[in-house]
């Protein structure tokens, strides 16, 4: 992408050929100056050379600093270049022109993190010298009025060119750069999320070589993309995204700081996904465990949260009985056999006012008000249960056990109705 100074050079060459559309194809601009120009030009090049990196210097911040060496040595072969380029095109206009040394400057200045500006401008100083030349030589050179419009037009198209080649070097860079960044991620994720957890000081090379400040906390995040697709999330630059991995994950840096909840929402938007809980970074493993855990008691309509982020710190409860589902049912059989022989429907009433009673308290009053029944009907349901479980209510172990088989059937309930 070509950058504002490239646009301006564009625009102010385009407005000198509106009347007359040239194609540097047809080398005519090329062909318009006499055959021996060249020739004349040829001997003067390093003074010419030596007044436009005079004229840049003079005018150009970036290029007027003598402890930066590379900057002076980039202008010196842009300008060296350019000239001995145009030269050659006058002499022989049928010869194609290489751009390679201009997208390898472009390049450069990618690579040293500086930006197009500075070079597009010593680029359009440069221009305006050789025009300034070949005016103050045309009698020497045999230059008409009309040979001096044209190899004006072709000073400026040229440096068009010379711009873009530029510009194509710059985004290549940038774009290799940035993929090479984006491939450091990628293995950062892979070295967090590995087990055994790789070393603290492969992380932290890595993390610098991808340029990832190193948090303190993490939560990581399974993603279920919707059905038909949908767009890829609009993430932070410091949250790690793994969307093309079998199951698509996030890693999110300091997942309780300040905005990150609401901005981890909005982008997210769209997707179905779990929040696993804030741990250090050498667990992020962990937290993606149980987010992924959360995601799969979602699918099955464990945990109801339809839309939005499901965070795991909201449900840690029922994710902690729903870690050893075999212990659980087996528990289950245990603890509610007293029911088994009763109709589904009984059960299902005294189970809800067996953990309502564990979970509110033993007041009929209490446990009416949560179920929305008469404390008439809950004393009844009491006194059943009761005379189903004995001794058993009153011993604090079995009412634990109780409550964790309860809660877990109640959710089950809750998935399949």
């Amino acid at each position: 992408m070509a950058t504002k100074e490239h646009t301006r050079i564009a625009a102010a060459v385009s407005n000198g050929r509106k009347a007359r559309s040239q194609d540097l194809s047809d080398q005519r601009l090329w062909r318009s100056a006499p055959a021996n120009a060249a020739k004349l030009l040829r001997p003067g090049l390093a003074q010419v050379a030596h007044q436009v990196i005079e004229e840049i210097t003079a005018r150009i911040p970036e290029y007027a600093r003598p402890a930066d060496e590379n900057y002076i040595k980039v202008i010196r072969l842009a300008v060296d270049e350019a000239l001995r380029q145009f030269v050659d095109r006058i002499e022989n206009p049928s010869a194609p022109w290489d751009p390679d040394v201009f997208r390898t400057i472009g390049r450069g200045e990618a690579n040293e993190g500086r930006n197009l500006d500075p070079l597009q401008t010593a680029l359009r100083l440069g221009a305006r010298v050789a025009w300034r030349r070949l005016t103050e030589q045309s009698e020497q050179l045999g230059l008409t009025p009309q040979h001096l419009y044209d190899l004006g037009e072709a000073i400026f198209v040229y440096l068009d060119q010379l711009a873009d080649a530029a510009a194509e070097g710059y985004d290549e860079a940038r774009a290799r750069a940035a993929g090479e960044i984006e491939r450091r991620r990628h293995r950062l994720m892979d070295l967090l999320l590995s087990q055994p957890p790789a070393s603290p000081e492969a992380i932290a090379d890595l993390a610098k070589a991808a340029g990832w400040r190193l948090p303190r906390i993490v939560a990581g995040v399974a993603l279920e993309e919707p059905r038909g697709g949908h767009r890829p999330p609009s993430l932070p630059p410091d949250v790690l995204t793994g969307l093309d991995r079998p199951d698509p994950c996030l890693i999110v840096p300091d997942p309780s700081g300040p905005g990150q909840a609401q901005t981890l929402e909005m982008a997210l938007r769209g997707w179905k996904a779990a929040v696993g809980p804030a741990v250090p970074l050498s667990a992020a493993a962990t937290s993606l465990r149980w987010a992924r855990e959360a995601l799969d008691l979602r699918r099955r309509g464990v945990l109801t949260e339809r839309r939005g982020l499901l965070r795991c710190s909201d449900h840690m409860a029922t994710l902690i009985v729903f870690k050893d589902e075999e212990l659980v049912s087996a528990l289950t059989e245990v603890r509610l056999a007293p029911l088994a022989h009763l109709r589904p429907s009984q059960q299902d009433r005294l189970a809800e006012t067996l953990l309502a009673w564990l979970r509110h308290g033993r007041g009929a009053g209490e446990v009416a008000a949560r179920l929305h029944v008469h404390p008439q009907t809950v004393r009844y349901r009491l006194r059943q249960l009761e005379e189903l479980y004995g001794d058993q209510l009153s011993d604090p172990d079995i009412r634990f056990e109780l409550e964790i088989v309860l809660r877990a059937r109640q959710s089950v309930t809750a998935g399949t109705g």
